[in-house]
């Protein structure tokens, strides 16, 4: 508006300049410069009114901005407060809860130690595991809220995983039970050595309670698996994988976005609207993963299901030595495979076991990077995730197989993916898959694909 003000009396000034001087030259008449400069004081007038007019709009404009800014200083202020207000209830509600829980669970144990016949102490079982589920509950709503309030320390101590979530994990059974749902969770591990790890097995736990219960939440029939995969060890560090695996109802692609950003998915939107407090904890959950140092991944079908699984390097403290297993590599000559993986610690995990089975790995972080590095590089097997960033693994295939490198190599493409949903499987066979490896990756399935797609050219007996 000042410029446009500026410019304007810049106008007018000119105007008279030239009035002035055709005055003066006597090339107009006295009555024409007056009438001239009466219609240049009026357009003056007019322009004047409506600059003014505008600026006090402005100012207007810009007192209404300031009390609207000084409201909302005021509003999250009150936020802040009612937000300490409710941190402080809600600490104060948790050591409520959890002072008669405490006590409950104490009389159930001196229960268990007295003279009980059978049935009793099924009955004394199912409550002592009813009231540490409660327990479970109330730690999940602090700890979240702890991490809500960006207040996240890690506790790293020495710790053995199998024994902390197998007693975590004997809890959700009568749980499972009280819904009708079949509950199974298993240790992969193919060393005999048992390791113990540096980790905080207490946040841990709290990322697992979340993902349980959420898979709990949206399940209503079928059941819920847990798999903990500690097969890959390298040098002084341990790649364990997390895999929660549902036959619930799955969610689309705008509903897993909306649930890694939100503290609930769709609470009030279509099919979501059932299932009340539904998709709690998954952006906290995918917080504290990342914390530790690892990537909460989520595969899922509609009506098919759910695998939310992550991968976290953690260092071996002990090592109670066991009788070495002699592994006897598949390949004696280089066998050359591209692995599309764009995560970073399942990339350790499959080049840990190809290596082991003497194949080379080369790694693209995406389905474009795939495709170019095939097109410069010979290769005699490929590994493709099938969930990647900018390009999936379907696409990639696809192309792959499009180019006239293919139509002289027919390089074999092993799809690999957490979920083998149908729809996964009939999309692989369309984009020109040919064969499947699921996730966690079982030793002994990989090498009978190794076996199978490598001709027996160079495979050792």
């Amino acid at each position: 508006m000042k410029k446009k003000l500026s410019f304007f009396i810049f106008i007018c000034i000119a105007a008279i300049l030239v009035i002035g001087y055709f005055f003066l030259e006597k090339k107009i008449y006295t009555e024409s410069a007056a009438i001239f400069l009466f219609v240049l004081a009026v357009i003056q007038v007019f322009g004047l009114q409506y600059f003014l007019k505008n600026q006090l709009k402005n100012d207007v404009v810009k007192d209404n901005l300031r009390l609207r800014i000084v409201e909302l200083k005021e509003s999250l202020e009150a936020a802040e407060r009612l937000a300490d207000h409710k941190s402080i209830y809600l600490s104060n509600m948790s050591y409520e809860v959890r002072i008669p829980l405490s006590t409950v669970l104490g009389m159930l144990n001196m229960l268990k130690q007295g003279e009980l016949n059978i049935d009793q102490k099924a009955q004394v079982e199912i409550a002592e595991y009813s009231a540490k589920h409660l327990l479970q509950l109330v730690h999940m709503v602090t700890d979240n809220a702890e991490v809500e309030q960006g207040d996240i320390e890690l506790n790293a101590s020495t710790v053995d995983l199998k024994a902390d979530l197998s007693a975590l994990f004997k809890v959700f059974e009568y749980q499972m039970i009280d819904k009708g749902l079949s509950f199974d969770y298993k240790f992969l591990s193919e060393e005999k050595e048992r390791f113990l790890v540096l980790a905080d097995s207490a946040r841990i736990q709290q990322v697992l309670i979340n993902l349980i219960n959420n898979a709990i939440k949206f399940t209503n029939s079928g059941g819920i698996s847990v798999i903990v995969d500690q097969s890959v060890g390298i040098d002084d560090t341990q790649i364990i994988t997390f895999y929660v695996k549902d036959t619930g109802i799955g969610m689309n692609q705008l509903e897993v976005n909306r649930a890694l950003s939100n503290l609930e998915i769709g609470h009030n939107d279509g099919m979501m609207k059932d299932y009340r407090g539904g998709g709690i904890g998954l952006n906290i959950s995918q917080r504290l993963v990342k914390i530790m140092g690892g990537t909460l991944k989520i595969e899922t079908k509609e009506n098919e299901g759910s695998t939310f699984y992550f991968s976290l390097q953690l260092k071996k403290t002990l090592s109670l030595k066991a009788e070495e297993i002699v592994n006897k590599p598949i390949f004696n000559e280089h066998f050359r495979v591209l692995v599309a993986e764009d995560n970073l610690t399942n990339q350790k995990v499959i080049k840990f076991l190809l290596e082991r089975q003497g194949a080379e790995c080369t790694f693209a972080h995406n389905g474009v990077e795939a495709l170019e590095l095939y097109k410069i590089l010979d290769f005699d097997l490929i590994f493709m995730d099938i969930y990647m960033p900018d390009m999936n693994g379907y696409e990639a295939t696809k192309y792959i197989k499009e180019t006239e490198k293919f139509k002289t190599s027919q390089t074999p493409i092993i799809g690999v993916s957490a979920s083998a949903f149908k729809d996964d499987i009939e999309k692989a066979k369309d984009s020109g898959i040919d064969d499947f490896l699921s996730k966690p990756i079982e030793v002994k399935r990989l090498k009978l694909l190794l076996k199978k797609y490598s001709n027996n050219k160079n495979a050792s007996a």
